[in-house]
């Protein structure tokens, strides 16, 4: 008895976005099971299909069809904190207090928080996500939600002396509790909230098992370089990033985590507000992506990163929203409208900009967690490929003036959501 062939469906829309390759006017992707089969002009894709003799249903959407967005930086676990993103604030500190403040009270119900944060991201367009996780509760949202990405254990406030071979395998067990898929990883908090001993030695960990790293790094204002100190400090043997400081030494922070070995193409980090040239030739040189999150950043109370430098120099860049304690939302379209502001503001002025940021929201996000490329590649709209979109219900003009109308105004425009060839999100009033 023959296999009952996996049914084709051809999503033709008034513009497809593949991302890796030029926009698409009444274009198609045919899907089969969770692949994308084909991907073209529309008419192309059906006779195709056609002449190899494969049945297929179409369904059309008159607005834009793009890979599913991947939000490089987010904690779903914090969904429920709002309040604390409804105040603006004075620097990390000072947000710092008022985050501890609202974890430390109440009988915060970390899973339906996160469960509730991935709901929020599908309805954004959202199909994979790195997210950060600080409670076991809230380890499954991912997975739950089937969507792609990875859950990153986060290791914070470790000292030298709590870094024992207990609290490695501590580490380790946690990480092997993650449910899979995605996949998992492990984030080191930050420079200035881990001592070296655990900063050495959590790379190493993560790269014996195969998984990859997240960092926060050159958020605080206390991270950026200063001109003090010289190049002698490693010499120093200081126990920490905060004890340079207190000794007067201005190494920034890219380069002290450069140092200690956490950089590599298997690490991306989030913020990278408070980098020089320097800094961001290290983070190119190590293959390191960057997770922007301008509307935390605003918010917290820090200055703009460079955006415009990161683009005019061709650094790795993606798209994070961070949590709802320092964000308005999980739509990284609204990051994007405020990043294209941003680098405007900041001189960058080439007629790219809309293609170079609307890519960072979906194949910079993959390649940031080692998702752009293989089997199970994401962020494009290219034959073999995890069938990941998103459909917004922007007008279709030209390819050109609609980009720039989805980059600078597509947060709250998605009507659909499908991961891996599964719908997971619906508009009502697109059913």
């Amino acid at each position: 008895m023959s296999a009952v062939p996996t049914p084709v469906v051809v999503y033709t829309a008034g513009l497809v976005l593949p991302v890796t390759g030029p926009a698409i006017p009444h274009g198609a992707v045919a899907v089969r099971g969770d692949r994308i089969l084909h991907v073209g002009d529309s008419a192309w894709v059906l006779a195709a299909l056609t002449d190899q003799g494969i049945e297929f249903t179409e369904e059309f959407w008159p607005g834009v069809l793009t890979p599913g967005l991947v939000n490089a930086h987010t904690h779903l676990q914090y969904t429920g904190m709002a309040k604390v993103a409804s105040l603006h604030y004075n620097g990390f500190d000072d947000w710092g207090d008022s985050f501890d403040e609202a974890y430390g009270t109440g009988d915060h119900d970390w899973a339906a928080a996160a469960a509730e944060g991935a709901a929020l991201s599908l309805a954004a367009g959202v199909t994979a996500a790195a997210d950060v996780v600080t409670d076991t509760e809230a380890a499954s949202a991912l997975h739950d939600a089937n969507m792609h990405g990875i859950a990153y254990w986060e290791v914070y406030g470790k000292s030298n002396q709590d870094w024992t071979i207990e609290a490695r395998n501590e580490v380790l067990e946690q990480v092997r509790k993650l449910p899979t898929p995605p996949g998992a990883g492990v984030s080191p908090h930050a420079p200035y909230s881990l001592d070296v001993k655990p900063l050495l030695d959590i790379p190493d960990l993560v790269r014996e098992q195969g998984m990859r790293l997240h960092i926060h790094l050159a958020e605080a204002h206390m991270e950026r370089e200063r001109e003090v100190g010289g190049d002698e400090w490693p010499a120093l043997g200081a126990d920490s990033f905060r004890a340079l400081r207190l000794r007067g030494i201005g190494v920034s922070s890219v380069q002290y985590v450069d140092h200690l070995g956490v950089l590599g193409p298997d690490c991306h980090i989030a913020h990278g507000v408070y980098v020089n040239a320097k800094d961001r030739a290290l983070l190119r040189a190590r293959g390191t992506s960057v997770a922007l999150c301008v509307r935390s950043n605003e918010i917290i109370g820090l200055d703009m990163p460079p955006v415009a430098d990161y683009l005019r120099e061709g650094s790795a860049i993606a798209v994070g929203t961070d949590s709802l304690s320092s964000s308005p939302s999980l739509d990284p379209m609204d990051d994007l409208a405020l990043l294209y502001k941003v680098a405007r503001r900041q001189g960058y002025t080439e007629a790219d900009l809309h293609e170079r940021l609307f890519a960072a929201a979906t194949l910079g996000g993959a390649t940031a967690m080692g998702l752009n490329v293989g089997k199970d590649r994401i962020g494009q709209l290219v034959v073999g490929a995890l069938a990941d979109l998103a459909f917004f219900d922007i007008p279709v003009t030209t390819p050109a003036e609609t980009l720039a109308d989805l980059v600078e105004g597509g947060g709250g425009r998605v009507a659909r959501t499908i991961i891996a060839g599964v719908e997971r999100f619906r508009r009502e009033d697109s059913k």
